[in-house]
């Protein structure tokens, strides 16, 4: 039992830190154009310098949502791991980590909205680039939303024993 919480508090940690580099980075898409490779994320446009995102009036609702949502979702995760922290050492033996649980996929509804938003609307285009893709952070996003439910739904099951 020791190994399995020991392994879950592990891949909670390697979640937490994923968040926080594809929120921060900003290689949520990339293209190339004549001068090198382009990348933009939830906050800058990069080249060889980075600017502020150019986005339009329709589009800037859709990217504050997407920012924070990525915002909130670091937050409850960070707290569903001092939850963690906090109930292993609290709770007798024998109980579950249901409040742990009911906030970690909390985190991945979070994420979850704000990938979804992002997909719809920004992930065709990559300005004054052509043949844009995801970046590494669109990815990480993505594995953060799997093991965000695997773990939330781990301790609404874990056992102490």
């Amino acid at each position: 039992m020791l190994v399995l919480l020991a392994g879950i508090f592990v891949v909670h940690i390697a979640t937490v830190i994923m968040l926080f580099v594809s929120t921060i980075s900003n290689v949520w898409m990339v293209g190339s154009s004549g001068y090198g490779t382009i990348s933009t994320g939830l906050w800058l446009l990069c080249n060889n310098t980075c600017s502020q995102l150019p986005v339009s009036s329709k589009d800037e609702a859709s990217l504050k949502a997407v920012q924070a949502f990525m915002i909130l979702s670091i937050i409850f995760s960070v707290v569903a791991l001092v939850l963690f922290i906090i109930q292993l050492f609290t709770l007798e033996k024998g109980k579950r980590f249901y409040m742990t649980g009911a906030v970690m996929l909390v985190c991945w509804m979070c994420i979850l909205i704000a990938v979804s938003i992002y997909t719809a609307r920004f992930t065709s285009t990559v300005a004054y680039s052509t043949n844009p893709h995801h970046g590494y952070c669109f990815i990480l996003a993505w594995i953060c939303f799997c093991f965000s439910f695997i773990i939330g739904i781990l301790y609404l099951v874990l056992r102490k024993k």
